[in-house]
């Protein structure tokens, strides 16, 4: 009677736990940070193929004498495509898998860029452009969520970050990349190198990282498939108390669809106001990286120290955006992002004050470059985490292809100011009225979040791991 007793006392203490918050409430594991590592290799591949093809095109028109008008469409059509990637991958990848879609972009991606270089005409060319970027438009979002899906809730904007860094250092790997292999060997070899070199990458994340528990549970895989995820990204831990069927996605999740959630009536707000800061963030970024260097070399500068502007402004953005992965670790997401956006609407709004020589503006271009880069990547965490597990892809997926738009009308806009004949200080300080419209929209989106999430994770970080039930000593019979 004394062992039945000491026994169900010890088992009363044990309850049942779901996958996700199994992960939530462990450590960071090894595996888990393999994950972010391969993550944030997957955005060094991206960033790295993204800004190739720019150095290519002018290439192109002294090689095969493309016209400019032929070179603008591969572009336009070229975001198009990522666009229409990036929003067609994020319901399947909720439905049928994170790491499949991810598969399948990187090898589009990288295939259709290494396959590019074997073009002799620019609608060859073009239509490999647009194939790669529909698989590039898809790599970006799917990875983000697999890495989201496997990181413990009071780590994960730190990770998310951190990941997306890779995004600016693939940029700048790329523009080196390209002083060095194309004056030396072609352009041709520069699309071979940056198309073959991720290739690799499949087979690290075929082999190393297991599917997410939350689409396995949303396809219904027995409960030993799920467990057999957990043990490879949490190695040693004990399972006794996680309890499958009982994963963070409901029934009517599970059933669901995931467009119906990221548009439903309690969250449509919140993925328009996410909408709205995406395109006014890449928009942003994207209108100074292309008109920055025209705007400095008519101020009497050289060529050069444009180009030394730009590349200030990306090493500006990746120290940005490696800083942002730490804050994120102490300070809530919605305060960092506030926090850059209105430090960079401020120093645009004082440009004309120092847009005025050499070496302010290299100041001042690191400045906007740790703060404009650095705020889209405090927007990929928010956006990781706004959505559940079930909806989380098509989330991300469908905030950057929104975002996607944003170098095209920064493209337009930049083009008519810069047509008007407006200086680098009227363009910038044009440049704090949107930076200021997405200050409001984050505060509506803290006000949207209510703390709720961040007293949620205060409790994971409190609650200890349910422990293995102990069968009683001999003593205690």
């Amino acid at each position: 009677m004394t062992s039945d007793s000491s026994t169900t006392g010890a088992s009363a203490q044990v309850s049942p736990v779901s996958p996700e918050q199994f992960i939530d409430r462990s450590p960071m594991s090894r595996r888990q940070w393999l994950i972010v590592t391969i993550g944030l290799l997957m955005m060094i591949a991206e960033g790295l193929d993204a800004i190739v093809a720019a150095f290519v095109y002018p290439k192109l028109e002294k090689q095969w004498g493309t016209p400019d008008n032929a070179i603008t469409a591969t572009v336009t059509l070229s975001i198009l495509a990522m666009v229409v990637g990036g929003a067609a991958v994020g319901p399947l990848a909720d439905r049928y898998g994170r790491k499949g879609v991810t598969v399948c972009g990187l090898t589009v991606f990288s295939l259709g860029t290494a396959c590019m270089a074997l073009t002799h005409s620019i609608g060859a060319f073009a239509g490999l452009r647009i194939v790669a970027c529909l698989g590039l438009g898809a790599v970006l979002p799917t990875m983000m969520a697999l890495v989201a899906d496997w990181i413990p809730a009071r780590r994960r904007g730190q990770m998310i970050a951190l990941a997306f860094a890779g995004v600016t250092a693939g940029t700048t790997l790329g523009g080196l990349l390209s002083s060095l292999l194309i004056p030396a060997f072609g352009w041709p070899t520069l699309l071979v190198v940056c198309g073959l070199a991720p290739l690799p990458l499949i087979w690290l994340l075929m082999r190393l990282v297991p599917e997410s528990v939350s689409v396995l549970a949303a396809r219904g895989r027995p409960a030993s498939d799920i467990r057999r995820a957990l043990a490879t990204a949490l190695p040693g831990e004990d399972l006794s108390a996680v309890t499958p069927d009982g994963t963070g996605t409901t029934s009517q999740q599970r059933r669901g669809s995931a467009r119906k959630a990221v548009l439903s009536r309690g969250i449509a707000s919140t993925t328009y106001l996410l909408w709205l800061c995406f395109l006014v963030g890449l928009g942003v970024v994207a209108l100074i990286l292309s008109y920055l260097p025209m705007l400095i070399e008519r101020m009497d500068l050289t060529s050069t120290q444009a180009g030394a502007a730009v590349a200030v402004f990306g090493w500006g953005g990746l120290v940005g955006q490696l800083a942002v992965s730490f804050a994120l670790k102490r300070y809530d997401r919605f305060q960092v992002l506030a926090a850059l956006w209105t430090v960079a609407a401020a120093g645009l709004a004082v440009a004309l004050v120092w847009a005025v020589q050499f070496v302010t503006i290299l100041a001042g271009a690191f400045l906007l470059g740790f703060c404009l880069p650095g705020a889209n990547s405090a927007l990929q965490v928010i956006a990781a985490v706004a959505y559940p597990p079930s909806a989380r892809a098509t989330g991300i997926s469908w905030a950057n292809s929104v975002g996607k738009l944003g170098p095209v009308f920064g493209g337009l806009f930049g083009g008519l100011m810069v047509d008007a004949g407006w200086s680098l200080r009227t363009v910038l300080v044009v440049l704090a009225v949107p930076v200021g419209l997405c200050i409001l929209a984050v505060r509506a989106l803290r006000s949207r979040s209510g703390g709720q999430e961040g007293a949620a994770e205060a409790e994971l970080r409190q609650q200890p791991l349910p422990q293995p039930v102990k069968a009683p000593t001999p003593e205690q019979v």
